[in-house]
């Protein structure tokens, strides 16, 4: 063993114990992030969202079928998953602080002397000088007090949180192709609404055509059919223009041109429903799912870790260098005679100003931002949850309503009808209660809509697809797309 003998032993000892300086990292409990013990909304077993594709609840093909492609082919994904690549790779270089940098040379030189020259023979007569070298030296530093390891602590940290991001724009996807399939198929369904509430007032407008060559209705009454039949047209080319949107960006959102999937969207369907009740957890479950939680967290290991790695800069750095090297005039005599040496220096920076010291502050400042976010990121979900499921609970209700009313103005629109080419009413009471209807038809598929579109805002809240007891592997996320 090469010992150092400008360094006393007993420093030396302390040295290479290597400690650690700087906070270690544990993460905040949730009596630190101002979570409630009980949560206002019903502790059910079995949240969702651990494991679950919770679109198919909606027991729609075509709607599983376009989110599965969107996350196979969306490009925000990718970026994500691309990022995620970077810093696994920066996890790898943290690494490599921890091991020594060797370096290795070869070299080979001839060289020819010459002693005499014939110029009656041209002979010539030399001596041939061949010499062989081999060299391999070693560098270290010594991570005395564990300003490496604090850095490796936080590149792990960053390409965990990287890793949720990939399943936070995973679920931010589904979600978003969810709700423009959900407004694509609204569209439509008033499309219809409308087309046939046309279809009706066309059918009064030929009535009351008949009637007034009767001489029994005045031109009042064509007027004011009129009128109303093209305020209900007018309604068509905005929900065209919605159905077009909505089409167009369930294309770009699936990684292709934004007219890709109009034809097979073309045909009618039914706005998706979704079951009739959805088991919420309680808060610590919250946490647990929502990967955007998880990022933020994460984010704060990461800062934390970062403070060890700026104070470790304001104590010595212990560097250790070591050369081996050999050369021969013959190749098969290399290791007859072999020189080494090891050189090792302490290093302290004296005056700098206090920058080393403004970084840890710096540092310092910058986990207490990062444990701010983390804690707004816990409250944003759990308001997240609540305003779901409020969405959730109006819609419900107002689609009870609404039903209630659709039965009424539809029974009210036939009466009024048979009693109009009865001449027991007027024009005005017909256009009145086909109005109502028409306001009815449109008001409950509007908060079918909008039932669904909280149900969809309700799953991402709970944190959407992501299985936290089993996520996927780094590996997985990052492998090349065949």
């Amino acid at each position: 063993m090469v010992r150092l003998k400008f360094i006393p032993e007993s420093l030396l000892a302390l040295m290479l114990s290597a400690c650690a300086v700087g906070p270690n990292y544990a993460p905040p409990s949730p009596a630190t992030l101002a979570v409630p013990e009980s949560y206002s909304t019903p502790a059910v077993p079995g949240a969702v969202g651990d494991g679950q594709r919770w679109w198919t609840s909606f027991n729609d093909p075509q709607l599983t079928a376009i989110i599965d492609l969107a996350l196979k082919q969306n490009l925000d994904i990718d970026q994500a998953v691309a990022r995620l690549r970077q810093a696994r790779e920066a996890l790898v270089q943290s690494n490599a602080g921890l091991f020594p940098t060797v370096r290795g040379s070869t070299s080979y030189s001839r060289n020819i002397n010459i002693r005499g020259r014939s110029f009656g023979n041209i002979t010539d007569a030399g001596i041939i000088n061949e010499n062989f070298a081999l060299s391999t030296d070693a560098s270290y530093q010594v991570d005395l007090f564990g300003g490496v390891r604090r850095g490796i602590e936080a590149s792990r940290a960053s390409q965990e949180s990287s890793a949720y991001s990939v399943a936070q724009v995973r679920n931010s996807t589904a979600s978003e192709v969810a709700r423009n399939y959900i407004i694509a198929r609204a569209a439509q369904a008033n499309l219809a609404i409308t087309r046939g509430s046309l279809a009706i007032q066309d059918d009064n407008l030929e009535i009351i055509g008949f009637r007034m060559q009767a001489g029994l209705v005045s031109s009042f009454d064509t007027e004011q059919t009129r009128s109303q039949r093209a305020q209900t047209a007018a309604q068509v080319p905005l929900l065209e223009q919605s159905f077009q949107q909505a089409a167009n960006r369930l294309g770009v959102l699936t990684g292709q041109a934004p007219g890709a999937l109009k034809a097979e969207l073309a045909a009618t369907q039914p706005i998706p429903r979704g079951p009739d009740s959805v088991p919420v957890g309680i808060p610590a479950d919250i946490i647990r799912l929502r990967p955007d939680v998880l990022v933020a967290e994460r984010n704060l290991a990461a800062a934390t870790a970062q403070i060890g790695v700026a104070k470790a800069q304001l104590y010595p750095v212990l560097s250790l260098t070591t050369s081996i090297s050999t050369n021969a005039g013959m190749i098969d005599r290399l290791t007859d005679i072999i020189t080494g040496r090891v050189f090792g220096s302490i290093a302290q920076t004296i005056f700098d100003a206090g920058r080393n010291r403004s970084i840890v502050r710096s540092r310092r400042a910058a986990a207490e931002g990062a444990f701010a976010a983390y804690k707004q990121s816990v409250l944003r979900a759990l308001e997240d949850v609540e305003n779901a499921l409020t969405a959730l609970q109006t819609a419900t209700a107002r689609e009870q309503d609404l039903a209630t009313a659709l039965d009424a103005s539809t029974n009210a629109a036939v009466l009024a009808r048979s009693q109009y080419r009865a001449g027991l009413t007027d024009i005005t009471r017909l256009n009145t209660s086909e109005s109502a209807l028409f306001t009815a038809q449109n008001g409950l598929s509007n908060v079918r809509a909008d039932r669904a579109q909280a149900l969809v805002q309700l799953y991402l809240a709970l944190g959407g697809g992501w299985d936290s007891a089993n996520p996927p592997s780094i590996s997985s996320l990052t492998a090349p797309a065949k």
